[in-house]
């Protein structure tokens, strides 16, 4: 499969961008792509910094409604009725209203669609949108920081050139606004592994979400207890979602990689070092379909835009040499797992006596999605 790795990005993402006291930092898609350039991870002619494209409201009706568009717009500009604002999710904590946001949601979003229809051209092969992963958005209501749902603006793209589309979320949090726009689909199967809905925002994403009529099988959850490990989430992800991602054997993929999973994430429970992401983003490419990989939830600056810069190398497979070079060392530094520019966390022991709790709660949930999604598949 030939073609670029583009980066989507703009200066312009820099204005209009959610509020100082709001905990989703548009700023961090900026400081990922000046990490990735310092560490010469967008050198090379297969690289390329793409500007997004801004969605018009014709498109963005592709999956919301007008009404709630309409409540964005008159919110933004201070005509909103406060009570029809919160009905659509509008002026709570989670999803604030400022002047200026439609500016910056069109574009932030936009710039996931500008990466599928590039896929789809075949001008490249991976894209990434370190600003979008907006999974909470549902057709008429914000909620979880999410406006405007990039991913199933995307996906819809991908579909009506006739793609089957996988969309794979690795978000702490679940992502619900996805899973209900497809829930009756099978062209788009989602596959969410995340905190569990009993200790964690929305509160959904339990194994029993199947998917209902032809979807029925196509919505995955994988929903993971706190304290979850690197060892005890690749094997979640190892013998519970890849096979059903095999078994799928989509035309494109679509991965939300939110990177409140990681250790000391202020909003979640999760102890992952970035080695797993990373380690699961190189599985997904290792499939050898197109990717669009997006940002999403992270709420530590320095860990998220560490991670994102990271996955940004291993979609472009530069870990790989990093790697040959350790080897020619002849293992010296091979107990340092903090290779690779010093992108990669040191590896974590589990919160002490919780390991054995933690691995009992992982292996009923794997259990239990092979007892009900791998017989629909035939696995």
């Amino acid at each position: 499969m030939h073609g670029k790795h583009i980066f989507i990005y703009s200066e312009a993402l820099n204005e209009n961008g959610y509020p100082p006291q709001c905990p989703f930092d548009t700023s961090r898609a900026t400081r990922a792509l000046e990490t990735a350039e310092s560490m010469g991870l967008l050198a090379g002619d297969d690289r390329e910094v793409v500007a997004p494209v801004r969605l018009t409201r014709e498109a963005l009706e592709g999956f919301h409604t007008a009404e709630y568009l309409n409540g964005i717009e008159a919110a933004a500009a201070g005509n909103l009725d406060p009570y029809e604002g919160l009905m659509m999710g509008l002026g709570t904590p989670d999803c604030p209203v400022w002047p200026g946001m439609m500016s910056y949601l069109t574009l932030a979003t936009g710039a996931s669609v500008t990466g599928a229809r590039w896929l789809i051209d075949g001008k490249a092969k991976i894209a990434f949108n370190p600003s979008g992963g907006l999974h909470h958005a549902h057709a008429g209501q914000a909620s979880g920081f999410c406006y405007i749902n990039d991913l199933v603006l995307a996906a819809n793209t991908f579909r009506a050139a006739g793609k089957r589309v996988l969309f794979f979320d690795i978000d702490v949090h679940h992502g619900d606004g996805v899973q209900k726009a497809f829930y009756g689909c099978r062209d788009v199967m989602t596959v969410s592994m995340h905190e569990s809905g009993h200790t964690l925002f929305p509160g959904t994403g339990f194994v029993q979400e199947l998917g209902e009529g032809e979807g029925m099988g196509y919505s995955v959850n994988v929903p993971l207890p706190v304290g979850t490990y690197d060892a005890a989430y690749r094997r979640a992800f190892e013998r519970a979602a890849l096979p059903l991602i095999k078994a799928y054997d989509p035309d494109v993929i679509i991965m939300e990689l939110g990177m409140d999973t990681l250790s000391g994430d202020p909003l979640a429970h999760l102890h992952l070092t970035n080695n797993t992401p990373a380690d699961i983003v190189d599985t997904i490419v290792g499939l050898g379909k197109p990717i669009l990989a997006t940002g999403g939830g992270g709420y530590h600056l320095e860990h998220t835009v560490r991670a994102w810069a990271l996955c940004w190398g291993v979609l472009c497979g530069d870990h790989a040499d990093h790697a040959d070079a350790m080897l020619g060392m002849g293992g010296v530094m091979m107990e340092n797992t903090d290779w690779f520019g010093g992108l990669r966390d040191r590896v974590l022991l589990s919160d002490a006596g919780r390991r054995d709790e933690v691995d009992t709660a992982v292996d009923a949930i794997i259990t239990e999605v092979k007892r009900t999604l791998f017989p629909l598949h035939g696995i």
